[in-house]
């Protein structure tokens, strides 16, 4: 009886120091391990890093330059450039692969789309008809326009200015500027100019130091241009809110183009997004064009 008693008692005293054994162990499993500041360093978002490079309509350059500012104030590490050789080579560049996005300001055509291109709106743009600031011409309407344009008006005098043979100023054949613009004004290959320049800035220039100049350029770049006016069309005033609404006749959209299939880079994808999204509408606005997102 005493020995049964002292197994029992062994047992019971063994039971109970595994019992303590297997408390100590388990309040060391369910500690929460201590945070360090070596722990909280060790997960990092990566930076975005890499080069994106864009390409064409020189009348994008405004709107261009707030989306490439913005992107490389949040991506230091990613560059992007922009060459304003205008809409038809950014285009080709998009098709052939030297540029990562064509920039186009003007919609691509079927050919262009079933070769494999791929247009995406960024923004519209209003085509402003411009004179010399101090002509006293202030509107004039859309078949005016292309009168003027085509030959069939050449004095100042046949539509209320003063007496003077009018200078048609225009763009080069590779413009998407001068794309919209005749498609709109029906002048495919019937302008008659004074001078074919391949630049937004070299027609509004042009315009500014000649009295008797007409000429068209992008609402972004026009605003704030001394020596230029943009006249009314049809009575209507080309600003963002009379793009917006169509009430002004004269209007284009500004494109991004890519290739159909064909990924971009991380850096390219990330630029394409944060431009065509809501996030840069007011930026776009500031640039002087009407952002569609």
């Amino acid at each position: 009886m005493k020995r049964t008693a002292k197994k029992a008692m062994s047992i019971l005293a063994a039971s109970a120091l595994l019992a303590l054994t297997l408390a100590g162990c388990g309040s060391t499993e369910t500690e929460a391990p201590e945070t360090t500041d070596e722990g909280t360093t060790t997960e990092q978002t990566s930076t975005l890093s890499g080069a994106v490079a864009t390409n064409g309509s020189t009348s994008m350059e405004e709107v261009m330059g707030v989306l490439m500012e913005q992107f490389k104030n949040d991506n230091p590490d990613v560059s992007v450039t922009y060459d304003p050789t205008g809409s038809g080579t950014g285009i080709e560049a998009a098709a052939n692969g030297t540029a990562d996005i064509g920039l186009s300001s003007r919609a691509l055509t079927d050919e262009e789309i079933s070769s494999g291109l791929v247009g995406t709106e960024v923004a519209l743009d209003g085509i402003a008809v411009i004179v010399n600031a101090d002509s006293p011409v202030a509107d004039l309407s859309v078949e005016q326009i292309a009168q003027i344009f085509t030959g069939e008006i050449t004095d100042w005098s046949e539509v209320g200015g003063d007496a003077g043979e009018i200078a048609c100023i225009g763009r080069e054949a590779n413009s998407g500027t001068r794309d919209g613009f005749e498609s709109i004004t029906e002048t495919e290959d019937a302008c008659v100019l004074s001078q074919e320049l391949n630049s937004t800035g070299a027609v509004i220039q042009a315009v500014s130091s000649s009295p008797n100049a007409i000429g068209y350029a992008s609402l972004s770049a026009v605003e704030g241009q001394d020596g230029i006016k943009a006249i009314t069309v049809g009575g209507v005033a080309c600003t963002e809110e009379t793009v917006k609404d169509g009430t002004y006749e004269i209007q284009r959209p500004f494109v991004f183009v890519t290739k159909e299939g064909a990924a971009l880079s991380e850096a390219a994808q990330a630029f394409f997004d944060f431009a065509t999204s809501a996030d840069a509408s007011e930026l776009i606005a500031g640039a002087g064009a009407v952002p569609v997102a």
